[in-house]
């Protein structure tokens, strides 16, 4: 039987459907503006499900990202909001780690406009030098290329914490990267900047069993943890898009979910959660089913 790492879900689709207001292109951010409250909420019901990271809702908080909202000059404010909110409810809880979230720049699913690596290393070095003093990991996500992800290593090189690294591939393919680059070209990347865990985030349930078949090759701890979207679609990619642009699954229920994940447990996973459209009740399932398979949650 295996120690299994068990993240919590998703951190701001869970934050914009409980404010309840139409969605903006500042995203969870701006929910956490307008409802600060909220989040510690969120992460209490993932504690409780069964949780053992809080992951901080810092995934959009970057300096390119707030500075097409005008508000550039916040970004130590709110990655403290964020930071907070996650240690106050570890705290609360009595146990678990505090995982530090940053995303792609410019946005999701399109590394073609994102900075080249040494680029965004340099923008990356604000929110690093904010987040890792004050979680126990860095956690960059959805990285779409092998470039975008060395942009993302490079920018914590220096990291006083672990750093995990968690890539993300196509919605029909789960050999490729969005980026259509094979998952096993980050062979020579992991070689370089070995992150402490390799990840697969932000794709359908379907798509993680044939990456974590090329990630467990490369001798690091690894998991995933999957969306509930239909799929990415083209209006999600255009400028500034919002998430009323992608549509939840209807058959993704927590037990489902929670099948789809103890298949990757059975390929040797031992870091798994949710993402987006994947809320406390399905963490809450998926925690009943590790423990009933005898793995111990940690």
């Amino acid at each position: 039987m295996s120690a299994i790492t068990l993240l919590d879900g998703s951190i701001g689709q869970e934050l914009v459907r409980r404010a309840g207001d139409r969605p903006t292109p500042l995203w969870s951010t701006q929910a956490m503006i307008d409802r600060p409250d909220l989040l510690r909420q969120v992460h209490d019901a993932y504690f409780a499900a069964g949780a053992t990271v809080a992951s901080t809702n810092t995934y959009a908080v970057l300096p390119d990202r707030l500075m097409r909202a005008g508000i550039a000059d916040r970004l130590a404010e709110l990655t403290e909001t964020a930071v907070t909110a996650a240690r106050d409810a570890r705290d609360a809880h009595g146990a678990g780690l505090v995982a530090g979230t940053i995303g792609p720049l410019v946005a999701s699913y399109r590394p073609d406009l994102c900075p080249p690596a040494a680029e965004a290393a340099r923008i990356y070095a604000g929110p690093v030098a904010l987040l890792s003093p004050h979680v126990d990991l860095l956690l960059f996500e959805t990285m779409s290329s092998v470039d975008q992800a060395r942009g993302a290593l490079l920018a914590a090189a220096n990291a006083p914490c672990p750093v995990w690294l968690a890539v993300t591939v196509m919605d029909e393919d789960g050999t490729r990267l969005r980026s259509g680059e094979p998952v096993g070209a980050l062979a020579p990347l992991l070689a370089e900047h070995r992150p402490d865990a390799l990840l697969v985030n932000c794709t359908r349930p379907e798509s993680v069993a044939p990456a974590l078949g090329t990630l467990r090759g490369f001798g690091l701890p690894f998991g995933a943890y999957a969306n509930g979207f239909t799929r990415i679609t083209e209006g999600f990619l255009t400028d500034a898009p919002t998430v009323d642009a992608l549509q939840a699954r209807r058959d993704l229920s927590p037990a489902a979910y929670a099948e789809h994940t103890m298949g990757w447990i059975g390929q040797g996973a031992t870091i798994v959660g949710g993402c987006c459209e994947v809320g406390p009740e399905h963490i809450a399932e998926l925690a009943r089913r590790i423990r009933e398979a005898g793995h111990e949650i940690v």
